[in-house]
Parts: structure tokens; C-alpha cells; sequence
């Protein structure tokens, strides 16, 4: 039970830190507003690899419990419970949040909740690649850096983390970034609107681009 708890805290965090920073600092809209979310989602990550790691390995997103699933690293049934305990953990950082907008004057121009959503000038279908291919990316780096054999143990939480940053630098002006379909079931909830309708490509093409990573990492780190 306590590596399921140590998800919930370690996606709890993520949301708090990653969401709470893009309504805080009025969106995504700037460059110095980008790099400063992508960062706080990064360095979230780092923080919670080094706390919680070692009881649970510290995925905080279902999206790489279905790449560790996929890989044999665990049995269905626990991945299950991950994700489970992941989104709880997601929605309590969204409550939290949501309590702190209530007394706060956040920019009308920014986000209210972090939610994830594709504006009307992106197309559904780019949104949906650019989900799926940096999830795939994202996750493939986890799966590398993690492997028994062949990863870096000792600096795997900073390269995760720095490779969520190199995503969200890119990915934000097209979807907010999500790769996390936990990250974005938290907000879209209490955001509602667009949020709710848009939220089946935030967990579909993540798990996509994870599934993908999974047979990608099968392939090339194989010993055969």
C-alpha cells in the first residue's frame, strides 16, 4: 500500500507545483512564462525521484505505468492500482489549487486551473500527434534510464526530469503539455467546458505515445 500512497503524494506534488506555477504566473503565454512551467513540471519530477523512488519508483503518471506494464516491469493488477492512486492524487493538487484560486486574484488572461486544452487554431489531429509523439519520447527516455541493465540509476530522476522540461518547452504552445493523462484528468474536472470535452485525447494519445515507447525499447533493448 505505501508505494501506491507515495504515487498519490508524488502526482499530488506534480499537479500543486507544475498547474499551480501556469495559474500563478498568469499562463503560458511568454517565453519567460513557457520555460518557467516547463521547469516547475521538471523539477517536481526530479524532487519526487529522489523522494519517493525508492518506495515506488516514482512514475506519477499513468502514461508510464502502461510503458512499464508493457515492458513486463510489473503485473496488471498493480499498474492498475498506480494509476488509480495517481489520479486521486491529481484531483487532491487540483482541489488544492482550486481552494487557492478562490483567494487569489489570478490574470483573467491566464489559466484558472492548468487544465489541458488545444486552442481553435490548433487542429485535433495535431494535437493528438503532438501528445502521442513527446509522450512517446518522454516515456521512452524513462524506460531507458530505468532498465536494470542498462540504465543510469544514480541520474535517472534528473534525466527524466529535464527531458519533461525539454517537452513542455515545446509542446506547451501547442497543447499546455500533458504526456500525463492523470495531470490532465486533475484540473479538466474543476475547469470543466473545453477541459472535459477535450480530456479523451489528454489520456488516448499519451497512452498511445507510451504503448509506442514500450514496443520501441522492447526492440532496441533487447539483449537478443
Amino acid at each position: 500500500m505505501k508505494k501506491y500512497i507515495s504515487e498519490m503524494i508524488g502526482t499530488m506534488v506534480l499537479v500543486l507545483m507544475g498547474c499551480g506555477c501556469a495559474i500563478f504566473n498568469g499562463g503560458c503565454g511568454t517565453t519567460a512564462q513557457v520555460l518557467t512551467v516547463a521547469f516547475a513540471f521538471g523539477l517536481s519530477v526530479v524532487a519526487m525521484a529522489y523522494a519517493i523512488g525508492g518506495i515506488s519508483g516514482c512514475h506519477i503518471n499513468p502514461a508510464i505505468t502502461l510503458g512499464c506494464w508493457l515492458s513486463g516491469r510489473m503485473k496488471g493488477g498493480e499498474a492498475l492500482m498506480y494509476m488509480v492512486f495517481q489520479v486521486i492524487g491529481a484531483i487532491i493538487g487540483s482541489a488544492i489549487l482550486y481552494v487557492f484560486v478562490q483567494g487569489y486574484a489570478v490574470d483573467p488572461a491566464g489559466t484558472m486551473t492548468g487544465a489541458n486544452s488545444y486552442a481553435g487554431t490548433t487542429s485535433a489531429l495535431t494535437a493528438f500527434l503532438a501528445e502521442m509523439v513527446f509522450t512517446f519520447i518522454f516515456v521512452l527516455v524513462v524506460l531507458g534510464v530505468t532498465d536494470d541493465k542498462k540504465g543510469t540509476p544514480v541520474m535517472c530522476g534528473l534525466a527524466i526530469g529535464l527531458t519533461l522540461v525539454l517537452v513542455h518547452i515545446v509542446c506547451i504552445p501547442i497543447t499546455g503539455t500533458s504526456v500525463n493523462p492523470a495531470r490532465s484528468i486533475g484540473p479538466a474536472l474543476f475547469e470543466g467546458g473545453k477541459a472535459l470535452t477535450q480530456l479523451w485525447l489528454f489520456i488516448v494519445a499519451p497512452f498511445a505515445g507510451a504503448a509506442l515507447s514500450a514496443v520501441v525499447w522492447k526492440s532496441i533493448g533487447s539483449e537478443k
